[in-house]
This record gives structure tokens, sequence and C-alpha cells, in this order.
């Protein structure tokens, strides 16, 4: 955990019962805080009154299409992997009414729906999601349409990570280069350690807010033996990740796969429920609706969450334009892995592993890829 940018702080050491002084001090700055808990048999992500809420003592295991909340020997906050949530769905969320009208005398008066937002605090952001939340910035704020109401909520969040020690059984955020490590994008970046009879928390502050909070936990300065230690869990960390993926020249490869016989057979498996998309941190297909009230005097536009396994998503005058499971399924790995590229300038999968553990019949992302970059390099007549 050695630091990086200037602007980090000195490694800290503390207690884990001092983590409370740390939801104290948040709900003094008026945060919302926001973070793993236990609901509905899954760690989800929901609102924080205290560490009591955190899911102490919980872990997870997970497969394609399995998905299994497990007690754990030892009592960490933090010993899982991802769950079903992601910022996304706070900062994106999936259903937001962008305006009204209203019937005057003259027409209809159209008000833009003022959309509101508060101070959110998210305790135990895991890397692969601080660099989701680093694309849906591109998506939302850097594009040529930028969104206020997500720059909005996005300049007053505060993020608490978490390095993960814990990677699932579908995890493969090593091989995106999205983890297990938090190295961008937190207020505060926590490690925690609990072996040999020893439980505590090595912390650094990445920004200034991230000092200003840090400055009021107890705390002692971390040692080079607990460093070590976050050094040596982490790369631990790295060669237990459930699943691999190869990026090496995968634009390319996808590229001149669009008429592999595996979309096919991956099609006939796929049920086109969308879970994929839902799941994923970094998916932001949407659509419009407009709803009128039975007098005709008030109207008002949605927008909310979509995904491009549906027929109706592709939808124009005269039919849908990817009107099979096959065509919809492939623009979505081929968007994933390649034309993101083009269009952001980075992959548009972080190896959460989310998409392969909430898909109902276990599609893998990284098994259909390396089926067909397996074929690709036999030199397969026809994939040229």
């Amino acid at each position: 955990m050695t630091p990086r940018p200037s602007e980090w702080g000195p490694p800290f050491r503390f207690k884990p019962e001092d983590l409370e002084s740390l939801f104290v001090v948040l709900h003094e700055q008026a945060y919302k805080i926001i973070g793993p808990t236990v609901n509905d048999d899954a760690i989800v992500l929901g609102e924080l009154n205290s560490t009591a809420d955190l899911p102490v003592g919980w872990t997870d295991e997970q497969s394609g299409g399995s998905y299994r909340l497990a007690r754990h020997s030892r009592p960490e906050f933090f010993h899982f992997a991802s769950g079903p949530h992601s910022l996304k769905q706070y900062l994106h969320p999936p259903s937001v009414c962008l305006w009204t009208a209203s019937r005057n005398g003259h027409g209809f008066e159209i008000m833009e729906k003022v959309q509101e937002a508060g101070k959110l605090a998210f305790v135990g952001v895991r890397a692969c999601d601080l660099h989701a939340l680093a694309i849906l910035d591109k998506v939302f704020k850097a594009g040529p349409l930028p969104d206020s109401s997500y720059a909005l909520r996005r300049s007053q969040l505060l993020v608490i990570a978490v390095n993960c020690t814990s990677p699932g059984g579908t995890c493969f955020c090593e091989s995106m280069k999205c983890g297990p490590q938090v190295d961008e994008g937190f207020d505060l970046v926590l490690t925690e350690i609990e072996d040999e009879g020893r439980h505590f928390f090595v912390g650094q502050a990445g920004s200034e807010s991230g000092r200003t909070i840090a400055a009021k936990i107890p705390q002692e300065e971390a040692s080079s033996t607990d460093l070590e230690r976050v050094e040596t869990m982490l790369n631990d960390a790295r060669t237990r990740m459930g699943r691999r993926l190869d990026t090496s020249d995968l634009k390319k490869q996808l590229y001149r796969s669009y008429d592999h016989p595996r979309w096919e057979e991956t099609a006939e498996r796929c049920l086109n429920c969308g879970n994929c998309t839902m799941v994923c941190p970094t998916c932001f297909c949407n659509t419009m609706e407009d709803v009128t009230d039975l007098s005709g005097v008030r109207a008002e536009r949605w927008r909310k969450w979509d995904s491009c396994f549906t027929t109706d998503f592709s939808y124009i005058h005269g039919g849908s334009i990817r009107s099979s499971a096959k065509s919809r399924y492939r623009q979505w790995l081929i968007h994933k892995l390649a034309t993101w590229v083009d269009q952001f300038g980075t992959f548009g999968c972080v190896g959460c592993g989310r998409c392969i553990t909430w898909c109902p019949v276990g599609i893998d992302l990284t098994e259909e890829t390396a089926a067909i970059l397996e074929s690709n390099s036999t030199s397969t007549p026809g994939m040229k």
C-alpha cells in the first residue's frame, strides 16, 4: 500500500471499534451513508445508521447463475465480493421524471423537474466499482450531452473505499486492470486485516475531504509490517480470481468474429431477461416514457432503465434492428469489450462478475470470449 499520488495522506491504522467514529463524523457532516448490508438473503446496498448495519461475519459464495449468503467464522465487516447493487442506481436512478407539462389557456407550460440531490457517503466501495464510476463519468459528465442531474449527484458524493481481499467465484477485475487494489477515485481507502488474533484497519486518505475525516478517527501510524501485510493480501487476492480474461488484442479479435457460430450457441441458452445489463455497473441504456393524466391537463416525461436485450430497444419504423437473441447478445458483448473502447477509450467491463453470477442460466462472458478467441487462434475458415 505504497502511496502513489502526492496528495494521498500517510497510511494509518485503527481498531475495528473505531470504525463507528467514521460513521459519527459522516453523520455530523450531514451525509446519508450508503453501504453493504444484509437484506433478502443477499449483501446489498442500503442506508446505514451505524456499523451494526454492516454484514459483520457474513460472506457470499458466487458462481455462474448462483449466489449464496453464508456465515463466516471471523467477525470481519467486508469479507465478501460485489453484490447485485452498484453506485449506478444512486447516480443514474432506474426511473427519473425529467419534466412536467401543464395545460394553460394558450397551450402547455413545460417545467423541468428539479432533481433532488443530497450528500451521499458510500462505504465499502470496491476498486471495480470505482472504475465503473469513472466510466459513467465519461458518459454522463464528459460526453457531448452532459447529464446535469448526474453531475449534481456526483458532486456531492464521498467515497470510503475498501481494498478487496475476498474476490468471488466470478470476479476477474485483475484481468481488466480494475482491481483488487483501490488506486483512484476515493476519499478514503481502508484495508481490513484479521489474522493471528489481530483485527484492525489500515487506512489512507485520497483527497482533502478524506484527510479531514481521517483526522477525526482515533488512529496510530501504520507500520511497515502493516503495509507489507496489505500488499501480501492484495497479491493473494490477485491469484484467487474466479475467472480470467485475455484482453490482449481483444477488440480486433471480436471485430473479426461477427459471424462466429458461438453467438448462435449462446443465444440458444440466453433468456433475454436483461439481468446482466441491470446488475452491470456501467450499462446505461434507457428509454423515454410520456404519461398523461385522464383529464389531459398534465403530462410527464420519464427516463427509465432499458436493456439492449429487449426487442423494443432497437425498434424503429419497420421493425427491430436486432430481432434475434443472437444479435442482441453479440451487440452487448462486442459493445462491452470492443466498440466501447472506440467510444470512450476504455473497456465497458470492469471484471466485477455480476453478469455471470446473476444470469439465470450462468452464461459466462469470460467463457464465451475465450471460446471465440481460441477458435480465432486456430484460424477457423471464415473467421478472418
